[in-house]
């Protein structure tokens, strides 16, 4: 008598259970390598966002912080040139449309990098939403599985009741 069961796969090839127990290991095995693949992936991406969405606020904080010593600075001259005769006019006008003109390309870098941050809460809910997909699919799975072996063996008993109708 054999010890463990022997069960024929739908490719008619003959199995014991233990090499049915290795194959889904495997096949576990495989999906808990690929879903901690998939996790480090999605860890690193988000750590680069992270650390480019500091630099961006680094950025921005700076360029404000320049900007507005610059707006100080601007101001101090202006006054001091008021009370003077107007000889700089055109080079202060000059340097408060580059102000200008900083101020919108700060403004336009802080509503990117508002827009990058929705942008990451986004691709986070999708992922989330998609292993959790994944989850469900892989129960449905396992449930299949197991019903279609419970019906083979189930077969597989009549069969063998069939054959040996003493037994």
């Amino acid at each position: 008598m054999m010890s463990s069961l022997q069960s024929v796969g739908s490719s008619g090839r003959t199995s014991t259970s233990d090499d049915n127990n290795n194959n889904n290991n495997n096949i576990n095995d495989e999906d808990q390598e690929m879903t901690k693949l998939a996790l480090a992936s999605f860890q690193a991406r988000e750590e680069q966002i992270e650390r480019k969405k500091m630099e961006v606020k680094g950025k921005v904080e700076s360029q404000l912080t320049r900007a507005e010593e610059e707006t100080r600075r601007l101001v101090r001259v202006w006054e001091e040139l008021e009370v003077l005769t107007d000889p700089m006019r055109k080079e202060v006008a000059m340097v408060r449309k580059k102000i200008d003109v900083i101020n919108r390309e700060i403004k336009s870098l802080g509503q990117s990098c508002q827009k990058k941050e929705k942008e990451y809460r986004e691709v986070l809910e999708a992922f989330n939403e998609k292993n959790n997909e994944k989850t469900q699919l892989t129960s449905t799975l396992v449930e299949l599985v197991k019903k279609s072996e419970k019906l083979r063996m189930g077969k597989l008993e009549e069969l063998s009741k069939v054959l040996n109708p003493k037994s």
